[in-house]
């Protein structure tokens, strides 16, 4: 069994919806689970719509609903040929936008707006379900609001997941092709929520790992990581084989082709993950998996924009224990993660990507010393081999960049990276040095 993952690009319109056949029959699987997020640009006009609710604007709600309604009434003439085929598809649209129309007739919660944002992973998986059965294909629709549970601290039940997507596949022994919905999930308390983490992605790897699957599938309008970001660096390449370790590094310090934490259930479970481009199918992509393949070697760069640095200078830390706890505890307090951290003996330097609290964390850390903020920070991040058997690599990353100030190096906490701190102005000056230096 495999399971691929389309995203919003993937069935941004009725032609690439309808292209989505021939490359789940490309794989020649025994049973193929289709994960489909919302038709692009679908889930922004639902948070519009939610938001206008939230601020009690109901006049404002009901036109963005209507102008929603008009693009897929164009989507359905579009995607079906037959009467029935829009007949069906009229009737959907239908039903889930006089869903979201009636919510301007009652008390407005978080209840409600997790229903309106789930709306259209409902959408798109129907409809294409639809096309399916017009074409004379058979496929199952899977209701991911039927198996997709998360528990009160939103950690999805791999136990309950396994048994009760187990027992809906039985329900269809010879049914080759199932279709679900990314993104969606029931929460503790039964109400409809969503996965925050990933997304799409996030279901598909835990599809895949409930299942032991062959492989998931990432299917996206991007031919895999790169070893650089193409959009400020010229001649960059795709990669072909990752690590789980490597790849998370890579999309937590930049790229953005995965969510750092979606691949976690696979990689719990040993299922490749394997990141396509539907618009050049023919690509060999990217495959993540429990592969060595490039032990020894520097693998990609990537970057990360709005980071914070905060440094907390402090003789009371000199000999101490405990400081460093209670550093921390300000942080946990405010619910905000530190992504580097460097120490002196005297101080300590830490960077966030979120300023929420920052005026908040600032007072509550003045308590402890002198506090400095810098902003328009990125870290540019080193991914590759970086174990202690290794040598020469920070020398090399050092060196591409000797003529730009750096703000912080973080080295050793990771066997799989080097990151530096950079004004973001520098950024793309520090990107193509790497990028000459190390390629």
């Amino acid at each position: 069994m495999k399971v691929l993952k389309f995203g919003g690009t993937s069935v941004g319109n009725p032609e690439r919806m309808k292209s989505l056949l021939s490359l789940i029959q490309l794989q020649k699987a025994e049973k193929t689970i289709v994960v489909l997020s919302a038709v692009a640009g679908t889930t922004n006009h639902l948070v519009a719509i939610s938001d206008a609710y939230h601020k009690g604007e109901k006049e404002e709600a009901l036109t963005l609903i209507a102008n929603l309604y008009d693009s897929y009434v164009v989507f359905i003439e579009e995607l079906f040929s037959t009467p029935e085929g829009l007949q069906n598809g009229a009737d959907l649209i239908n039903h889930h936008f006089d869903l979201l129309k009636g919510f301007a007739q009652e008390l407005f919660t978080t209840v409600e707006e997790r229903i309106i944002l789930a709306q259209g992973e409902l959408l798109s998986t129907t409809l294409f379900q639809f096309y399916l059965k017009e074409i004379g294909v058979q496929s199952v629709l899977l209701p991911a609001l039927s198996f997709m549970r998360v528990d009160d601290e939103h950690e999805p039940i791999m136990d309950r997941i396994h048994h009760d997507l187990s027992n809906l596949l039985d329900n269809h022994p010879f049914a080759e092709i199932f279709i679900t919905q990314g993104f969606i999930c029931r929460n503790a308390f039964g109400e409809i929520d969503n996965l925050r983490r990933g997304g799409s992605d996030y279901t598909a790897s835990l599809i895949g790992g409930a299942l032991r699957a062959e492989e998931v599938q990432i299917w996206t309008d991007i031919d895999g990581f790169h070893n650089n970001d193409p959009r400020y660096v010229n001649n960059t390449s795709p990669i072909e084989n990752l690590s789980f370790e490597e790849a998370a590094e890579l999309a937590y310090f930049g790229a953005k082709i995965l969510h750092p934490q979606s691949v976690f259930p696979a990689q719990r479970y040993k299922v490749p993950v394997r990141l396509l481009d539907t618009l050049l199918p023919e690509a060999k992509g990217t495959l993540i998996s429990d592969s060595d393949e490039n032990k020894g070697k520097i693998i990609a760069i990537a970057a990360k924009d709005g980071i914070i640095a905060i440094r907390i200078h402090s003789t009371r830390m000199l000999l101490a224990y405990g400081f460093l706890r209670r550093v921390f505890e300000v942080f946990e307090r405010y619910k905000t993660p530190i992504d580097m951290i460097t120490t002196s003996e005297v101080a300590v330097s830490v960077t966030i990507d979120n300023s929420t609290h920052l005026e908040s964390i600032v007072a509550d850390l003045a308590d402890f010393g002198d506090v400095e903020v810098d902003e328009n920070q990125s870290i540019v991040c080193v991914v590759g081999d970086f174990g202690p058997a290794t040598h020469g690599h920070a020398t090399r990353v050092v060196e591409a960049v000797k003529h730009i100030p750096v703000r912080m190096i973080s080295y050793g906490g990771s066997e799989h990276n080097i990151s530096l701190l950079v004004h973001t102005e520098n950024k793309i000056e520090v990107l193509r040095s790497l990028q000459n230096r190390l390629f």
